[in-house]
């Protein structure tokens, strides 16, 4: 043990050590022929999901209320998730297209 560092210290210190933060994932929905492929996702709060527009025109993906994301076409949008719940997003430009995510807590 090193001077001056008491067991419980030591411990906490040891214990640190073995944590594993939990690694957040990113979830592709492609957008195509006015479609969000896959429609309905599970992903936890600090999930990013990104949108990546194959289309010629443009596409958000809009929660009212809350957040928009601008899909410029054939490149991508992207969104970090920060609450969680059940969230409905369409396009604004195409409101017959319709996604859903349940964010589930970290």
């Amino acid at each position: 043990m090193r001077p001056g560092l008491g067991l419980p210290a030591l411990l906490v210190v040891m214990s640190m050590a073995t944590v594993v933060p939990a690694h957040a994932e990113t979830f592709q929905v492609t957008v195509d022929k006015l479609d969000f492929l896959p429609a309905d996702i599970k992903a936890k709060v600090g999930d990013t999901i990104e949108w990546v527009n194959k289309d010629v025109f443009a596409h958000t993906a809009t929660v009212r209320g809350d957040w928009d994301v601008m899909i410029p076409p054939k490149k991508t949008g992207s969104f970090v998730l920060k609450t969680p719940g059940d969230v409905e997003y369409y396009c604004r430009f195409h409101p017959n297209m319709k996604g859903r995510i349940s964010v589930a807590p970290k």
